[in-house]
């Protein structure tokens, strides 16, 4: 919509003849208000009118799609979820879902054109209908595929009725979660499903067929940092700075869909919590002060009361919410999920019953509206729990609820492993021995044919090292520091909100090179090379957090006279793809001229178990397509898309092409099946 429409508060009429998909956004042109006007009132309100569910239900945020994995029966298994408003809702009967698929129709044939593209600089993005967008402004209609697959003889439908897992009390009223399981046997051929929930506005999404390797997308750093100005990132068109590139990422599905959608880690940004009213008191105090500040039924609530109310508002707007409604998602919690840099500060600070609270809260609102768990509710026994893929770990150190991690099928050939970094994280141990133990007796139970094992970890394993930065930082004796403690020279920015330690330690220390996880670190990567090797599986490494794209490697080590052993050949050869930011601004050019110019650096940490380490220079080439210098590193708004060729994975990382603009740039890197 362009300002003059929204200001209007008019939506864009369609064309008599618009057969546009639900869920799917379109190119539009902006309508003048007079055109609404000049029709009369039954034209008006047939033009206008919206799907309407019957009983109604309020939404508050949904429907959300998640994928889980598909069994050995061929059985897709994932879920749905609605959050609705008990005031304005009717329960009686329950909310159902019911969804329908034609296991015989070609999806070649059912989806949508290819849209035109963002090439008019006179037109508007329109999202589409949206069940619980409060500025969705289009009209839901059913598209001409639809309404033929309705008909077909071989239509199959399935209906479930919400399970009730969590109600937010708060001083609007009580809110229900309502979770919808939903089991699909694969067909011979890929799927397209069409759900709808109280036969209120239909949505679809797709599935594969029983012997194809899935289709995705992966994405990170789904929101601003704070300072960040999100109009600086929206082109002309666009409602907001968050919607250029989960635009581009929906154009690419409606060319041809993807399967599952990836969520590898801050899939919004929690860091304006420390904005409430009721914890200005907490955050004015100074660090040791916090450190021992009680925590109040006042402050209790707010927490609550701002992790309901900004997931509400991230997940159910703009082009994030017609992808998640749209492409199953897969998601992995980081730190912004729950507030930044938690876990990777000393024991004083994170035992601080604030803070604790803040990220206790915040995991147990990531596993609510992310993974539609509630530990309360499903217990805390991943052998009988109602998520098949589901890996418990241990308990977290200072979250009350242990690691939830996640080994999925993305086809015959294909799994994936979501690691459950941040639950267990201390200053010292990202994965605790036992939750290891676990994902690894899972992994070995792979069945052989399997040739792709991809590892998702939110911040990257294979990645230029900033060791001296990091001892420079930690240093008693840094006088930057010190001065910022002081607050002397205009320098208080320098050090962080929390404990004054400085500001970027905590990203540091996060990181799996940090002097305190390296040998973590060191004994994860061998002991997925002996996986990989007796396993005879490929092994990749997906990754986000750093606001910049890039591909890592580790190979086999080589004697200088020695040629090297292709990656076909190579047990040890893997690459740590990073997709990073889709909504996040990069980091300045100075931060990337740095890590580009230490990502030739020599690594010799693996050499002694035969292993070289390097970074992939995937980017020689500019957006615009002039030479780059600096190969390695890409400083742009991005996401990925995978697929398979002739055996090999394909990482697509789209790249920003121009700030806000909502087109991308492909840069792909290829990893082929294992030949040893």
């Amino acid at each position: 919509m362009n300002e003059e429409s929204i200001a209007g508060g008019l939506p864009p009429v369609p064309p008599k003849d618009f057969l546009g998909v639900p869920g799917l956004p379109r190119r539009v042109s902006s309508v003048p208000a007079s055109r609404l006007a000049n029709l009369s009132a039954v034209e008006r309100s047939s033009r206008l009118r919206t799907a309407r569910m019957n009983p109604h239900l309020q939404f508050m945020c949904g429907p959300l799609l998640r994928y889980d994995t598909v069994d050995s029966d061929g059985i897709w298994h994932g879920a749905a979820l609605v959050v609705t408003a008990d005031s304005g809702s009717i329960y009686e009967p329950l909310p159902t879902l019911t969804y329908s698929w034609d296991p015989d129709a070609s999806v070649n044939q059912l989806k949508p054109n290819k849209s035109s593209g963002h090439k008019n600089s006179g037109n508007s993005f329109d999202l589409g209908p949206h069940p619980a967008d409060p500025l969705a402004t289009s009209v839901a209609m059913p598209s001409a595929s639809m309404l033929e697959s309705a008909d077909s003889v071989s239509m199959s439908s399935q209906s479930v009725v919400g399970e009730e897992i969590w109600v937010y009390g708060g001083y609007g009223g009580t809110f229900t979660f309502w979770r919808f399981m939903i089991h699909i046997p694969l067909s011979e051929q890929e799927c397209m499903i069409h759900y709808s929930i109280n036969a209120g506005q239909t949505l679809r999404f797709f599935i594969p067929g029983r012997g194809q390797e899935f289709r995705w997308a992966a994405h990170s750093c789904n929101g601003f940092s704070a300072g960040v100005n999100p109009d600086d990132f929206r082109g002309p068109g666009f409602r907001s700075g968050y919607d250029p590139l989960w635009t581009d990422l929906l154009e690419k599905h409606n060319a041809q869909p993807f399967h599952a959608l990836v969520g590898g880690g801050d899939q919004l940004y929690c860091d304006r919590i420390l904005r409430e009213p009721e914890l200005q008191e907490w955050n004015n105090l100074s660090p040791n002060e916090r450190k021992t500040h009680g925590l109040t039924d006042e402050i209790s609530e707010a927490i609550d009361r701002f992790l309901f109310n900004h997931y509400c508002s991230s997940f159910r707007s703009g082009a994030f919410a017609r992808a998640n409604s749209t492409i199953p998602m897969m998601n992995m919690c980081d730190d912004h999920d729950l507030i930044d840099g938690f876990g990777s500060y000393p024991e004083d600070m994170q035992i601080a019953p604030v803070f604790r609270a803040i990220g206790s809260r915040g995991y147990f609102f990531f596993l609510l509206f992310q993974c539609f768990i509630n530990p309360e509710v499903d217990g805390v026994d991943d052998m009988k729990h109602s998520t098949p893929s589901l890996i418990i770990g241990g308990d977290g150190p200072y979250v009350p609820f242990p690691s939830h991690s996640f080994l999925a099928y993305l086809g015959p050939k294909t799994r994936i492993l979501l690691l459950d970094c941040r639950a267990e994280r201390k200053k010292d141990q990202v994965c605790s021995p036992f939750q290891y133990e676990k994902v690894f007796k899972r992994l070995k139970a792979i069945p052989s044919g399997v040739e792709h094992l991809v590892i998702q970890v939110g911040v990257p394993i294979f990645y230029p090292r900033m060791v001296f930065l990091e001892s420079a930082l930690e240093s008693k004796l840094n006088p930057i520091t010190a001065l910022a403690k002081n607050g002397s020279m205009g320098l208080s920015g320098f050090v962080n909100k929390f404990n004054a330690d400085a500001e970027l330690l905590d990203d540091l220390n996060d990181h799996w090179c940090a002097k305190s996880h390296k040998t973590e670190r060191n004994w994860l990567v061998q002991q997925t090379q002996e996986i990989a090797k007796h396993q005879k599986l490929r092994i990749s490494w997906l990754s986000g957090d750093v606001h910049c794209a890039a591909v890592g490697v580790v190979k086999s080590l080589i004697g200088k006279k020695e040629h090297p052993l292709p990656p076909e050949q190579d047990h040890r050869w893997m690459v740590n793809v990073v997709t990073s930011a889709i909504v996040n601004t990069p980091p300045p050019n100075a931060v990337i001229s740095l890590v580009s110019s230490l990502a030739t650096k020599t690594h010799r940490t693996l050499h002694k178990v035969d292993t070289d380490e390097a970074m992939l220079p995937v980017f020689d080439k500019e957006t615009n397509g002039n030479p780059r210098k600096q190969k390695y590193i890409m400083g742009a708004r991005n996401w990925c898309g995978v697929r398979h060729e002739n055996g090999s994975m394909v990482y697509t990382i789209q790249v920003e092409k121009d700030k806000g603009v909502g087109t991308t740039v492909p840069y792909s890197v290829s990893v082929p099946p294992p030949g040893w």
